[in-house]
């Protein structure tokens, strides 16, 4: 066995014994530990374990054996079954492989450079079986998850660890009999408020998620009765360059309002499969920026395309406050919110408009008059529809609440 082996054979104790201690430090989970030393004695076993079998394996780059990979998945069954959180998962293999490569450092520098062969040996072996001992551990602890947790639970989970960009997420899909596809849309359905004593959207998440098929996790709003449903739905990749919401997305918005019940207001993103984190903010900022709709089957899924203005102007407090100004001027008059809202959504036809608002024709124009006298903005000017169109969107949105 060369010097750099027999250096890593030497050290191997001690370097289980600083991992061990970094996971107590670093990782709140693990301090369960002072009252549970049995648990600290098996962690130290594993440790030193795995770095003997690196030593006995890489000269020769040697795979990790069937029991090898068995036995790192039972670790991680063992950990899941322990009731250790995804995050504080993805933290301990954060900090093993960071110091089983200090390991290698330390290792090779108290050599002074000699022995590089064998540097190069370990390095080779460590990429592609680390990978292999990675997925091991990640499928023994979704291997728990999978018949502990309730079915929206993984669900919830596994919408988590897309957005987050976790790489467990694939395992969960495998385990739920779910397609991972290469693109998809981000959708964050705004709920502002609940009814009093409705605590659980788990019934509803649950019917969701099975007639439609793809991720979902509700956010709660801290300190309100409100909070955000949050969907992972598969699409087209020539879905990213068309300024509408995919089809699948209008339908499980407009099933998941209805069933709510209450007002509610959708944004869109959509992005490639490893993008979906950035995607996820821009689909919560349109949402906050989309008009509340009323709870219906026809409830629309707001794009980036349609509320470019508001998010624009979401960022300039003092184009805001204008705005808002404009808006109070709007009080006086007989539902003129409402109104402008119906014109703009119809194209300005105001045959289309007043039919969707049940009033005559000429009702629409009194009101429009109405308008320009408070605002001195003619509607179906320019200047209104950017003035005006913004001025709805901003006040239907809640944003001025």
């Amino acid at each position: 066995m060369g010097s750099l082996f027999a250096e890593l054979a030497r050290q191997a104790a001690a370097n289980a014994r600083r991992e061990v201690e970094t996971y107590l430090r670093e990782i709140p989970e693990f301090r369960s530990w002072e009252i549970n030393p049995r648990t600290r004695i098996e962690t130290m076993e594993y440790s030193v374990w795995l770095r003997r079998r690196t030593i006995e394996l890489s000269p020769d780059n040697s795979e990790l054996t069937d029991d090898d990979l068995g036995y790192i998945a039972a670790i991680g069954e063992v950990r899941a079954d322990a009731g250790m959180s995804s995050e504080s998962r993805q933290q301990v293999l954060h900090l093993h492989t960071t110091l089983m490569l200090r390991d290698i450092q330390e290792a090779a520098e108290s050599l002074r450079g000699r022995r590089v062969e064998e540097l190069m040996q370990v390095m080779t072996w460590f990429a592609p079986q680390g990978d292999r001992g990675i997925a091991a551990y990640r499928q023994g602890f979704v291997t728990v998850l999978h018949r502990r947790l309730p079915y929206v639970e993984q669900v919830a989970l596994l919408a988590r660890s897309l957005l987050s960009g976790d790489p467990m997420a694939a395992d969960l899909a495998a385990a739920l009999d779910l397609q991972l596809p290469e693109f998809c849309a981000v959708t964050v359905i705004r709920v502002p408020d609940r009814p009093p004593g409705d605590h659980d959207l788990n019934p509803e998440i649950e019917t969701l998620v099975k007639a439609h098929r793809v991720p979902a996790v509700w956010y709660p709003q801290s300190g309100t009765r409100g909070g955000e449903l949050i969907a992972v739905v598969p699409c087209a990749d020539e879905a990213i360059r068309l300024p509408t919401a995919p089809d699948a997305v209008e339908d499980l918005v407009g099933d998941f309002t209805e069933a709510l019940g209450r007002p509610c207001a959708a944004g869109t993103a959509t992005a490639p499969l490893d993008d979906l984190p950035a995607a996820l903010e821009r689909a919560r900022r349109i949402s906050r920026s989309a008009p509340l709709g009323k709870p219906s089957r026809r409830a629309r899924p707001y794009t980036m395309a349609d509320v470019f203005v508001e998010l624009a102007v979401a960022d300039v407090p003092f184009i805001d406050a204008w705005l808002h100004t404009v808006a109070q001027s709007l009080e006086p008059g007989p539902d003129l919110v409402s109104t402008l809202d119906a014109y703009y959504r119809h194209d300005m036809n105001r045959g289309a408009a007043a039919a969707s608002l049940n009033v005559h024709p000429r009702t629409l124009d009194y009101r429009l008059r109405r308008v320009a006298e408070l605002t001195g903005i003619e509607p179906g000017s320019v200047h209104g529809i950017r003035t005006l169109s913004a001025v709805v969107s901003r006040r239907l949105s809640g944003a001025w609440a």
